[in-house]
């Protein structure tokens, strides 16, 4: 019900019936009136372009589609309802254009399959035609139930999505594509241990199913079981060594085991087969980076640009390099591209997070604002992040985690010393620490490794009848077999990453919602929180693009509250757990390396090494943002970048507060 007491779903299925009946005035006046309560409902505009479209007013239609698409950018209905309005006016390259956003937004949309093969039909590209004919009756073919749920779930409707999967899957228990449907909903709701359950068993089911194999080797990238995705993508490239899908599926499994050159050579192929895909010659160029072939990696990000110039992620990858400097050709390219309408919204948001860094290289400072502001905002639009939650997710660590916990379930973990673990925030120097400390002989870097997230993600997955998560208060009740498992497995798990070194490295910097946690299975294990002066850190993070997660990045209210959340989790960890973590601030670090490399080492118990000193001269894979400036000398060229931004700032420091700004001496 809304405040005026309509029943909105009520008006949204009177305005569906109108339709189906052919009543389309009475069906806009509907949708309006639900519009009048929720101007922003997606369902509602949706059906008033529809009804406007089918009444002759195009214009209105359009700008009906504009503003839903703004809302809700990945809705792909209105992708197809904008290719029907162009067919209408007869733009018939404008209409394909849209149908392909569509389907890339939601692959089940039929008729926008059909729409793409009538209009190639007619132009006689029947080869073209005959792959969207086939899509289109895969749809067809398709139990409507299912073409339902992935409506829901291409939508963002997970929760009705998953409801909805349930319930057939009751009837239908060894469906395929329902099992499918079930772990792409978990996979986005970050239930990824049932969503790696669901695909190994119906691979079980279907072992020649090439999309459920597909996906449980993305799955399982994402629990970072690298060595099975590996295996899963060898098992696919083994039964067609010619096809350039499993060609680069083999690549970038190969590429996650460290296996930098078997991916290269695979790109190869792949290239053979289609030269200059943009997206082959994207992923080799982000392979060479971690590599440290910096201008191999720009060559292949450079011919991708050329290959198509509406590539996003081939502009942010040399954007993120860090020390490419585009030129004013590139730069001209790149604002005739974001200016246009024939970008998707993933290579808008790529492009202007790239054009951020071109304009901040050279000294613009406003017009880089306006592009990073513009890049977050419509990262923001795709975000479910909520800071409220976060900030009541952190308290509740504080008033589980009390002093009592620790000294009830003090030394019942896993003894073993090997895991060093560096968290904080995301670039506030912990890629420099990391490379500091993994130059040492007896320190492996690893990765920013899930398996703690992960592990706290089962704890809060066990729920009271109330439906109240029970983390971390089950923490209390733990036994210490159970916490001793916990420790094990997560020394067990992670040696995939690791080399010959006693110590290892987990610089995953959520960790530290979690240093409770981390004491009571692993004891023995040494944290570094890496902290940065809190204007750069933030700002540093609002304009860096993260492959996935971080979202409270993409704001700057969002990012100085978590970042002040941060603090007050780590002051209490300080007091619960005294002289447990080590905190090194990074503009200690640029001030004085050595004196911040021997302190890190005193703590960890590590003789002094030159080679820590020598860190840029380390040869190893780096795949996080920082990769370039890390395997370069210390420099102090960003320490204060924040403040040529510092008029757009406001609501930065006032998310941070005074406390936070000027901490008491």
């Amino acid at each position: 019900m809304s405040e005026t007491g309509l029943d909105i779903a009520e008006l949204l299925k009177q305005a569906r019936t109108q339709m189906y009946e052919g009543r389309f005035d009475a069906a806009l006046s509907t949708a309006m009136a639900v519009l009048q309560e929720e101007p922003e409902n997606i369902d509602a505009l949706y059906m008033k372009a529809v009804c406007e479209r089918y009444l002759d007013q195009n214009d209105k239609a359009m700008a009906s589609i504009n503003q839903l698409k703004t809302l809700s950018p990945d809705f792909g209905r209105a992708y197809q309802e904008e290719g029907h309005i162009f067919r209408v006016i007869g733009d018939d390259e404008s209409a394909l254009a849209a149908y392909r956003r569509a389907c890339q937004c939601n692959p089940v949309l039929q008729a926008s399959w059909k729409a793409q093969a009538d209009i190639l039909e007619g132009r006689g590209q029947l080869d073209a035609a005959a792959e969207m004919r086939g899509q289109e009756q895969r749809i067809a073919a398709m139990p409507k139930p299912l073409v339902g749920v992935s409506h829901l779930l291409h939508e963002g409707k997970l929760i009705k999505a998953e409801n909805a999967c349930r319930h057939f899957l009751q009837k239908n228990p060894q469906n395929v594509e329902g099992m499918r449907l079930l772990a792409d909903i978990g996979a986005r709701l970050g239930i990824l241990e049932d969503a790696d359950f669901l695909l190994e068993s119906a691979i079980e089911f279907e072992p020649d199913n090439i999309q459920v194999r597909i996906d449980y080797i993305q799955i399982l990238r994402k629990r970072q079981k690298f060595s099975e995705a590996l295996k899963q993508s060898e098992l696919l490239y083994q039964r067609d060594t010619a096809d350039p899908v499993f060609q680069s599926l083999y690549a970038i499994e190969s590429m996650q085991t460290g296996d930098y050159e078997k991916a290269l050579d695979l790109f190869e192929k792949v290239l053979q087969r289609l030269p200059n895909d943009p997206v082959t010659l994207t992923s080799r160029g982000h392979a060479l980076k971690t590599f440290g072939r910096h201008d191999e990696a720009v060559s292949s990000y450079q011919t991708a640009v050329q290959s198509d110039p509406g590539y996003g992620d081939a502009y942010y990858g040399l954007a993120n390099l860090k020390t490419y400097r585009f030129s004013d050709e590139e730069l001209r390219l790149m604002e005739a591209q974001e200016q246009g309408n024939r970008l998707s919204y993933q290579n808008r948001i790529h492009i202007c997070f790239a054009l951020g860094k071109a304009y901040e290289d050279r000294k613009d400072y406003d017009t880089s604002f306006g592009y990073y502001q513009r890049g977050n905002e419509l990262k923001r639009v795709q975000s479910r992040y909520d800071a409220d939650q976060m900030t009541a997710e952190l308290d509740h660590q504080i008033t589980a985690c009390t002093p009592a916990l620790f000294e009830n379930q003090s030394g019942k973990g896993c003894d073993a010393p090997d895991p060093i673990f560096i968290l904080g925030l995301p670039r506030a120097g912990s890629t420099l620490l990391e490379q500091i400390l993994a130059s040492h002989s007896q320190v492996d870097g690893t990765l920013e490794l899930p398996n703690i997230l992960s592990l706290a993600h089962r704890l809060r997955r066990q729920k009271q009848a109330s439906n109240d998560s029970l983390y971390p208060e089950n923490l209390h009740g733990l036994e210490a077999d159970q916490l001793r498992a916990m420790g094990q497995e997560f020394i067990d798990s992670t040696r995939i990453h690791r080399q010959n070194a006693p110590y290892f490295i987990d610089k995953m910097p959520n960790n530290f919602r979690h240093i409770g946690l981390i004491k009571l299975i692993l004891p023995n294990a040494k944290i570094i929180d890496a902290r940065r002066e809190p204007m750069a850190c933030c700002f540093s993070g609002f304009k860096q693009l993260f492959a996935e997660g971080q979202e409270f990045t993409y704001g700057l209210n969002e990012i100085g509250r978590y970042y002040s959340d941060y603090v007050g989790l780590m002051d209490h960890w300080d007091t619960v757990l005294p002289g447990a973590v080590l905190r090194v601030q990074h503009e200690d670090v640029l001030d004085d390396l050595e004196g911040q490399v021997r302190r890190m080492l005193d703590y960890l118990g590590l003789p002094f090494e030159q080679a820590c000193i020598d860190f840029h001269q380390t040869k190893r894979a780096v795949r996080t943002a920082s990769s370039e400036q890390v395997r370069q000398p210390i420099t102090k060229a960003s320490v204060d970048l924040w403040r040529h931004y510092e008029t757009y700032l406001q609501p930065l420091k006032h998310a941070l507060g005074q406390e936070i700004l000027e901490p008491q001496q």
